[in-house]
């Protein structure tokens, strides 16, 4: 039977049972499902933070936002698109951070934009930022010292969530953090730790996304536990 391939996706084994009318093994199904669904995470990471970026520019405030954290997500994300680049792992194994990245840095300069007035010590790390993540991207550095980096980034995701996860529960509010990429972002996180799995990843690489389910969820139920209910509102107008 020729072999039916696409994108890195191996179809043959599936249609070979289904023709003799047996449903496919699981050695051959599995593999298959993780492919699709890195690529549907991949699709998905395009729009994930759109919502966010949105609410912010709709109401023209970044109420309830810790600028630290968005900072840290950056580096983190920059940290493990080099890694999984220098692995050279399957583009459906973390294909995400590209697309997480441009709009996560999209998202810091919004924030920056709407936070008056940004202080000498953002822009200092800002402008750190623009010169060492080239380097950082391009692989043009020590081996050791990128295993390195690429632990401490569990450590950056972690600490990136904290800040935020505090000041919701200080505030008892979220204020303009977006339910749909929370959402989003802890719905890939649970994926992603199956596809890696699949797909054979480092240990370090499952890690961080079962730090992501923690964090992630985290922040999903408190905007889910402080969201105000609109009929309430409505009856102190009264």
């Amino acid at each position: 039977m020729v072999e039916m391939k696409f994108l890195g996706m191996d179809f043959t084994c599936a249609f070979e049972s289904l023709s003799d009318g047996k449903f496919p093994e699981k050695d051959c199904v599995l593999p298959l499902i993780s492919k699709l669904l890195g690529y549907c995470i991949v699709a998905a990471s395009t729009t994930v933070k759109v919502p966010q970026i949105l609410k912010i520019l709709r109401h023209q405030s970044v109420r309830g936002l810790s600028m630290v954290a968005f900072e840290l997500e950056v580096v983190g994300y920059t940290i493990a698109l080099a890694y999984c680049l220098h692995k050279g792992l399957p583009f459906s194994a973390f294909g995400e951070l590209a697309f997480l990245l441009i709009q996560a840095i999209i998202l810091v300069a919004i924030i920056y934009y709407y936070s008056h007035p940004v202080g000498t010590a953002t822009w200092i790390r800002a402008l750190l930022y623009c010169a060492i993540a080239p380097t950082i991207l391009a692989g043009q550095i020590d081996p050791i010292l990128f295993e390195a980096l690429y632990a401490s980034q569990h450590a950056i995701f972690f600490f990136a969530r904290v800040p935020q996860i505090w000041e919701n529960f200080t505030n008892k509010s979220t204020g303009e953090l977006s339910f749909l990429t929370s959402f989003m972002n802890f719905g890939g996180s649970i994926v992603r730790v199956f596809t890696s799995l699949q797909e054979k990843a480092p240990t370090s690489v499952v890690m961080g996304s079962v730090i992501g389910i923690v964090m992630n969820g985290t922040i999903l139920s408190q905007i889910i536990l402080y969201r105000k209910p609109h009929g309430k509102k409505e009856k102190k107008k009264d």
